[in-house]
């Protein structure tokens, strides 16, 4: 298969259900927009497939940190600006909402009438195997573009036809289809694109393959699963109390087809297991390894580190999906520049950084001894200690002042931007955005120490789209919720991550982590009321998790899966914001006052605590941590980051309500119906 992807977009602007009233008006014909007899070579089926390599699936893009900034707004990383939905009332509902958007799906609807119409008639000329390719790929496309829309809205209209212009056909497809019917939907369409697209090992890892769909589909079923245990007995779910699908008629009724939300659940933890097995069985042995080396050479190597900082991701057999960026091309990003300028656009927190284990596998507060016996202990004074004998995947990813920043390609008559070289001492003081420091703790992770790739915005490191350790930890987190208990390929998988991770001896066992974990010590810091440090995955609910294994499980997948955008996912279906509603969070970075750092690495002039409009830091009187959010009085999250019940789902704008309101003024009136604890009425915030 071609490894490039063109950059051909078709205007297939199709008619929707979700646009203006008089855009169902005014739709033109589908003949005027696609040509009659487009769609009958292969080479314009790949051309239309390609564009949605680059409109659906994330990437690298904008000034920023790509991918790798895709976690700020949780309590792993942050921008400079706090996340306003953690100000009590400030999100309210709006008169439109641009992530309730169609278009995707519209367009590969129609693509796929088309082609399928077009491919069963035999009117398609070239390689049959590519053209089946092509028709996979689109009903993947359909699917991670439904699962957006499903965890961002639960119910969805279930949509498998381009739909005529006809608004009582347009109304009458807008009916929610249970959340769960949704992923059920999603699956079969990972199912039918299986079952096109070339089998494993034929295709280059710059398109869609069955693994990378394997691993999709078994991160929709393991959402689901944990979507319907974690929020049973609330509005969230079908049929739990006050659940508004069942004030319409069309669901009122509604029976599950596995009999019971129990038995649903279960339902989509096995198909998680089933689907991650077939990945984690091949990819197991072809994990890239971490050998604890940060390069600080050219002839330094870290094939674990240097998989997320590459240009061509061909040689780590566990990447099984990548995309490829091109400066001679004009597709490019701005990963390695923002690398280099400090954390520009995020930063580590505290509580991520304290989740990470020591080099024994332990975490920070358990006993720890060396290889002759000495104890070492756990220690924070400096951005430098805070390393030592800790996980390996923190020791690589985690910058430290005095390191190598760029050491490929020096020429500094080639017109790059000015390198930071070496890396200096974290930069929190400034507000100046293209050299802050976020947090004092800066991420390495993506690092290419290319210069080459270091001018702004015309960098080309290359962007994951998926890699096969996912679907290891999906396997163990779905078993366990199965089983209750970890089977014999659950533990193999754990300790295959630990090996890649670079642990050593006993170490790579789960089990030592697990019986030298204390639940007290993960929550203290929502327990002692200083609302700081704690990790949210301890908290299901709003009550601190007693399952120590259920809680070591997740914090594995939280250090594996740093900086790789799947925080948030994991943060909602686990249902690990509601301990906000109680207790206002309180966001941290590093170890700022009465340490080396404060004494040694900046001036008094820099560390400016007083709260006014010149501060520079937050006060030591708060904590001696250093507080993005509370340097300035005037900061929303000032008095910290709380939650509303409503958030776990995004609120149905009201013009689709008037819209698909049989009068267009009575919003009881519209198939729709809101999602739970948002108002149908703009403007208005949460009521829980």
């Amino acid at each position: 298969m071609k490894t490039k992807i063109i950059k051909y977009v078709t205007a297939t602007v199709v008619c929707g259900i979700f646009v203006s009233c008089s855009d169902f008006l005014d739709q033109r014909p589908q003949s005027s927009i696609v040509p009659g007899d487009f769609y009958q070579t292969e080479d314009q089926v790949q051309a239309a497939v390609n564009a949605f390599y680059e409109n659906i699936l994330p990437s690298h893009s904008g000034a920023g940190y790509g991918t790798f900034a895709y976690d700020n707004g949780t309590d792993n990383q942050t921008g400079t600006d706090g996340d306003a939905k953690y100000v009590k009332d400030n999100w309210k509902v709006g008169q439109d909402n641009s992530s309730w958007s169609w278009s995707n799906i519209h367009q590969v609807n129609y693509q796929l009438d088309t082609i399928m119409s077009n491919y069963r008639a035999k009117k398609i000329s070239g390689e049959d195997y590519k053209i089946r390719q092509y028709i996979g790929e689109l009903y993947f496309f359909r699917a991670y573009s439904y699962f957006s829309l499903l965890r961002n809205f639960g119910d969805l209209p279930i949509i498998t036809t381009a739909l005529k212009d006809d608004q009582n056909i347009l109304v009458n497809a807008s009916k929610r289809s249970p959340c769960n019917e949704v992923a059920r939907f999603i699956l079969n369409d990972c199912d039918s694109a299986i079952n096109y697209l070339e089998p494993d090992g034929g295709e280059a890892t710059t398109r869609i393959s069955p693994a990378a769909t394997h691993l999709f589909a078994s991160r929709v079923a393991l959402f689901e699963g944990s979507w319907l245990t974690n929020f049973a007995g609330t509005p969230f779910v079908p049929n739990g109390p006050d659940w508004p699908g069942a004030k319409k008629d069309y669901n009122k009724n509604y029976g599950f087809p596995s009999g019971s939300l129990e038995s649903e659940a279960k339902f989509f933890f096995k198909k998680a297991t089933e689907e991650a097995e077939k990945v984690g069985d091949v990819y197991i042995n072809q994990l890239s390894i971490n050998n604890g080396i940060v390069p600080q050479s050219v002839s330094d190597n870290n094939p674990y580190f240097y998989m997320f900082g590459n240009t061509d991701m061909t040689p780590y057999k566990d990447v099984l999906l990548w995309r490829k960026y091109s400066k001679s091309l004009g597709v490019t990003d701005n990963i390695e520049a923002a690398i280099q300028h400090g954390d520009i656009y995020t930063g580590f927190s505290r509580s991520l950084i304290e989740s990470f284990l020591m080099k024994d596998g332990k975490p920070i507060y358990a006993s720890h001894t060396d290889e002759s016996g000495k104890a070492y202990f756990y220690e924070d004074s400096t951005t430098n200690v805070v390393v030592k004998n800790r996980d390996p995947r923190l020791y690589i990813f985690l910058k430290r002042p005095g390191q190598i920043n760029v050491f490929k390609n020096l020429d500094y008559s080639a017109g790059a931007d000015q390198v930071v070289n070496p890396e200096p001492v974290p930069k929190i003081y400034t507000r100046d955005f293209s050299t802050c420091y976020t947090t004092g703790y800066a991420i390495r992770k993506g690092g290419t120490f290319d210069q080459a790739l270091c001018q702004n915005q015309y960098g080309y490191t290359a962007s994951i789209t998926f890699r096969a350790t996912e679907a290891l930890l999906n396997y163990i987190e779905a078993q366990y919720m199965l089983d209750n208990q970890l089977n014999s390929k659950s533990l193999s998988y754990w300790k295959a991550i630990r090996i890649a991770a670079g642990f050593k001896g006993a170490a790579i066992d789960p089990m030592i982590t697990i019986n030298a974990t204390d639940m007290g010590q993960e929550v203290k810091g929502y327990s002692n009321g200083s609302g700081t440090e704690y990790d949210w995955g301890a908290f299901t609910a709003g009550k601190a998790l007693t399952d120590k294994v259920l809680y070591s499980i997740r914090r594995e997948r939280r250090c594996e899966l740093m900086a790789e955008g799947l925080r948030w996912m994991d943060l909602v279906r686990w249902r690990s914001l509601d301990q906000l509603k109680k207790q206002p969070y309180h966001f941290e970075g590093f170890h700022l006052w009465n340490t080396p750092m404060e004494k040694n690495w900046y001036t008094a002039n820099q560390l400016i605590s007083d709260g006014s409009v010149n501060a520079t830091v937050s006060p030591e009187s708060s904590s001696e941590y250093f507080r993005p959010y509370e340097i300035l009085k005037t900061n929303l999250l000032y008095k910290g980051m709380t939650w509303q019940m409503a958030q776990y789902l995004q609120p149905l704008p009201i013009h689709q309500f008037l819209l698909t309101s049989s009068d267009h003024t009575s919003i009881d009136k519209s198939p729709l119906y809101q999602n739970p604890y948002w108002p149908a009425e703009s403007d208005m915030p949460a009521e829980q």
